[in-house]
């Protein structure tokens, strides 16, 4: 994984924050994490395929964790407390190929959506570019047609919200085409924002090796 995209996001991500997720229904049946596994990795026990096999139950539990039992997030903050925080569960989770690794690499995207969704400059390029082409490439469905002005800080954090459901309803591939669709249409404005602020100089740069990041680990499923 890149680090520039993963220093942007900063330590605490969003989408983790149980203060912050709207209600949904449980996960699909059959989602769980090992108690057993999760024992042993908090012992520092755990490693080779049994450890792989822990980073997969949390990858398919993690976009539903505000929906799960007390039971789960007990288990979930022993795992995080094995790894010190949100940003060191998404590096954790990095090093497993396939799902672990592409939920990690989504979970970077979707902190930089929400960490931008506010920011005013972005929202300026949004609307500037959404007075132009009301509904950006692949996002048809996603957000509704308007010429720029309803564009706020929901546009992106809502984006957000629906990788993650897709990745909560076992849709990764459809994730990542949201994923994609999304992060193109940012860094297609992000020359503007950078006009409008010189902190978002290097926006197009981050958003670029984030996605290079997904497609990377999307080409392993």
């Amino acid at each position: 994984m890149r680090e520039k995209p993963l220093d942007r996001i900063g330590d605490e991500l969003a989408r983790l924050r149980d203060d912050v997720m709207p209600k949904r229904s449980a996960p699909p049946a059959g989602f769980g994490i090992d108690e057993a596994l999760v024992s042993r990795f908090a012992d520092g026990e755990l490693s080779g395929q049994p450890e792989a096999e822990l980073a997969g139950q949390v990858a398919r539990v993690l976009p539903c964790h505000w929906s799960q039992s007390n039971t789960y997030a007990s288990l979930m903050t022993q795992v995080m407390d094995r790894l010190g925080g949100h940003r060191q569960l998404v590096t954790w989770l990095d090093r497993f190929p396939g799902l672990p690794r592409l939920t990690a690499r989504l979970y970077v995207l979707m902190g930089l959506l929400d960490r931008y969704s506010e920011d005013r400059p972005v929202i300026e390029a949004l609307r500037e570019s959404r007075a132009k082409t009301p509904v950006p490439p692949g996002l048809q469905g996603h957000v509704v047609p308007d010429t720029g002005p309803d564009t706020g800080p929901d546009t992106l954090a809502g984006l957000s919200y629906e990788i993650e459901e897709l990745l909560g309803d076992g849709e990764p591939r459809k994730a990542v085409d949201l994923a994609r669709a999304t992060a193109d249409w940012l860094r297609e404005v992000a020359p503007r924002a950078g006009e409008l602020d010189h902190r978002y100089a290097d926006l197009g740069e981050v958003l670029e090796h984030s996605e290079k990041d997904i497609e990377e680990a999307a080409a392993e499923l």
